[in-house]
């Protein structure tokens, strides 16, 4: 997501460790994707080279589902059970509401973070509205002012006595 820079917009490639492109958008100010993944190295890039002028403030979050260890974790578990099938059972719905809470706090995590770049960039896009705002009010303060000193003057010359008095 593009936080701040003119135009809001940049362009995205990704990547496969096989060299092909999995995803490719142009002038976009955010995105979210998704893709599956193989072994190997991946390659992102944010390009602003449409852009010389401006610099650009991106936020991005790369999040690893299914990495492995949660099958391990639950095995790790298993090995301190002892006794009845009954406290199995127990044991492993506890460990199976945990993991499901842990994932639930991590999405939610995941979308407050989310939540915090959306607000930057609208924060960023009201402080630039505000600064010009104010400069314009400004513009149209000194010309408000230069028109009222003309007004007074053009009002003034119109009863000033043009004759020269003979003495």
């Amino acid at each position: 997501q593009v936080l701040d820079g003119a135009g809001l917009d940049v362009d995205f490639h990704l990547l496969s460790p096989k060299g092909e492109t999995l995803v490719f958008d142009e002038r976009k100010s955010d995105g979210v994707h998704t893709v599956e993944t193989e072994d190997g190295d991946y390659m992102f890039c944010f390009d602003n080279t449409f852009s010389t002028i401006s610099e650009k403030v991106i936020f991005f979050e790369l999040i690893l589902d299914n990495m492995g260890e949660d099958g391990q974790d639950q095995e790790d578990w298993k090995k301190y059970v002892t006794g009845t099938d009954l406290l199995d059972m127990k044991l492993e719905d506890i460990l199976e509401s945990i993991n499901s809470v842990k994932n639930r706090l991590s999405k939610s995590a995941q979308i407050q973070t989310l939540l915090r770049a959306f607000e930057a960039r609208d924060r960023n896009i009201q402080e630039s509205n505000f600064d010009r705002v104010n400069f314009w009010s400004m513009v149209n303060l000194g010309v408000m002012v230069v028109v009222s000193a003309v007004q007074v003057y053009m009002l003034k010359s119109l009863f000033e006595d043009k004759r020269k008095s003979r003495t």
